[in-house]
């Protein structure tokens, strides 16, 4: 089995908001700095959908998501006058959104979770994985099953440890960088790439069962 390294590609695709043509969100931000309320219902109807799948995925939990999601907008109009317009309008709700979610994940309390160390691979002292790796399924096979391995590497993220959940959502899913996810953690970017080659160690693990080929 090859090691897994990079991105999850098999994980959802990263669903950042549906975006509107540029000019298009141009008018529609003039009209909410205007305080056009049919702009502002629009803004939210265009745009929830998506950034309700992005605080479900980072908080678990429903009822949260939507706390989160209803103070990213109330954030989002307090602060639309100072938006410079440097991003796109989606790109700027989106990391809105996972702050919010982040703050309501700081917020709550954190539950007894399984440690991340026996997930991880271990090592004879010649430097061999001890474990004996078989080869997953071939890529059409797998691909066969796309819907079904989504769901497999949705529950498999949702079992880490929630300080590398967060890190391997907020880089392979959301595909924040290296310093915007650190800055957004408050840990140092060392931190962040430690805690993510982890969750990906992990993650291969805990996927490994149901991938390879004779299960």
């Amino acid at each position: 089995m090859t090691k897994t390294s990079g991105p999850i590609g098999t994980a959802e695709a990263p669903q950042a908001p549906a975006a509107l043509d540029p000019l298009d969100e141009l008018t529609l931000l003039a009209a909410i700095r205007r305080g056009d309320q049919a702009a502002c219902e629009r803004l939210v109807q265009l745009y929830s959908p998506r950034l309700m799948s992005v605080a479900r995925r980072l908080l678990g939990n429903e009822e949260d998501a939507r706390d989160a999601l209803q103070d990213a907008f109330i954030s989002a109009f307090r602060g639309i006058a100072a938006f410079n317009g440097q991003s796109r309008l989606s790109t700027w709700l989106h990391r809105i959104v996972i702050n919010s979610a982040l703050m309501k994940l700081r917020s709550r309390r954190r539950r007894p979770e399984q440690s991340i160390e026996t997930l991880l691979p271990t090592f004879l002292e010649t430097g061999q994985h001890s474990e004996h790796f078989v080869e997953w399924l071939a890529t059409g096979e797998v691909a066969m099953h796309q819907g079904q391995v989504k769901r497999l590497v949705r529950e498999s993220i949702d079992r880490l440890p929630e300080i590398y959940r967060t890190v391997l959502l907020l880089r392979d899913i959301e595909e924040l960088d290296t310093q915007e996810t650190a800055q957004l953690l408050g840990v140092t970017p060392v931190t962040v790439k430690v805690r993510l080659h982890r969750a990906r160690q992990a993650l291969r693990t805990l996927l490994d069962a149901h991938l390879r080929g004779d299960s």
